[in-house]
């Protein structure tokens, strides 16, 4: 199974983070931001993802350092857990639909991490949580992942459901992208060899 752990702490947010990309979906996620949390459950669950976080932060300032550390130690967590790459079917695509949303995620576990994110919100918070923090969640997880990642929400109204449909159709492509292909086990999916 591939499993990695990653502790991260700083003067703002002490972090520490699980994962086994072979997993059930099993999570268990404590970070002081419910809505956060609530996303963070959804990436595991519809991912096969097992995800084990717990974050103290300075959430008396705002829920910035946070999410965005968490993001960090997510995404160092996935690139450990990957180890030397073989056999991974390394890109996938999907459309996760959410009653009036739709969002399109596509990923390349490629090593050269970037991110685009097209996905607007309604409003500037989703209850006590700042939307903007979607994006810089997306932005720390992709840098840090070394992977390419593209965000799109083609049309949706309720915020709740755009940010929701980001986070499970990242899910779902990280998912298949993860996937080992029987066919090419024990080859690095890349002509130069190397990711």
């Amino acid at each position: 199974m591939r499993k990695a752990s990653v502790e991260r702490a700083t003067k703002e947010t002490k972090i520490k983070v699980s994962v086994a990309l072979d997993g059930a979906g099993q999570t268990r996620i404590a970070t002081g931001i419910g809505f956060f949390d609530h996303m963070l459950d959804q990436l595991g669950r519809h991912g096969l993802i097992d995800l084990d976080i717990e974050a103290e932060g300075d959430l008396h300032i705002d829920f910035h350092h946070t999410v965005e550390d968490v993001g960090i130690a997510l995404g160092q967590a996935f690139r450990k857990a990957l180890g030397d790459m073989k056999g991974i079917m390394r890109y996938a695509d999907a459309f996760l639909p959410m009653d009036e949303t739709l969002t399109r995620v596509a990923v390349d576990i490629s090593g050269r991490p970037f991110l685009v994110f097209k996905t607007n919100f309604e409003r500037g918070k989703i209850g006590e949580f700042d939307t903007q923090l979607v994006r810089e969640f997306f932005q720390a997880f992709a840098m840090n992942a070394g992977i390419t990642l593209h965000v799109e929400t083609l049309y949706g109204i309720n915020d709740h459901h755009i940010a929701e449909s980001c986070f499970k159709g990242l899910a779902r492509a990280l998912r298949a992208a993860v996937t080992i292909d029987s066919r090419q086990a024990n080859v690095v999916p890349s002509t130069k060899g190397t990711l």
